[in-house]
């Protein structure tokens, strides 16, 4: 079986900037995830991907004074770094509080950056990461489970917001 890595976005947002915990926390990262060109981080795809609500009238991409957010046709949001300027009016506007401050931290050290797609960062990521925020996995993993792929061989734990919408 193939190795997976497992992020759980709960434990994640647990220990962020916004509520800090013992260590600081690594940013695991992809290149040209769903077309768009540069670094990723995987906390911002797994966000965007599974926990925005999708609105249809997107504040957030109206607020942003740089386009620099957009809607893809399945309503995803991207960000396009090289033309964000971190005021966070996406922060302030969206109503569900998907949009978070942290994403626009970008005073990291170099060695906070790790690509997972390399295995001794990817190694050195789960072992840096909060709690039981990461891990690796061979486990046959389902979206029963709230796991979803997000990139080959990374996976994302979490509710999607149409399951929390319907317990309401």
């Amino acid at each position: 079986m193939n190795k997976k890595i497992v992020i759980d976005l709960s434990n994640l947002r647990d220990c962020s900037p916004a509520h800090p915990c013992d260590k600081v926390q690594p940013a695991g990262v992809v290149f040209d995830m769903h077309g768009a060109d540069g670094l990723k981080t995987i906390r911002e795809l797994a966000v965007f991907q599974y926990t925005c609500r999708r609105c249809e009238d997107a504040p957030c991409v109206e607020v942003c004074p740089c386009d620099a957010l957009e809607k893809d046709v399945s309503g995803m949001i991207t960000r396009a770094l090289n033309l964000c300027i971190a005021c966070k009016s996406c922060v302030t506007i969206c109503p569900f509080g998907t949009m978070m401050s942290d994403f626009f931290q970008f005073k990291l050290q170099c060695d906070q950056y790790l690509d997972l797609e390399d295995e001794k960062d990817l190694r050195k990521f789960v072992k840096e990461s909060p709690g039981e925020a990461v891990r690796i996995t061979d486990e046959d993993l389902t979206k029963e489970q709230h796991v979803f792929e997000l990139t080959k061989n990374i996976y994302i734990r979490e509710i999607p917001w149409e399951e929390l919408k319907e317990a309401e």
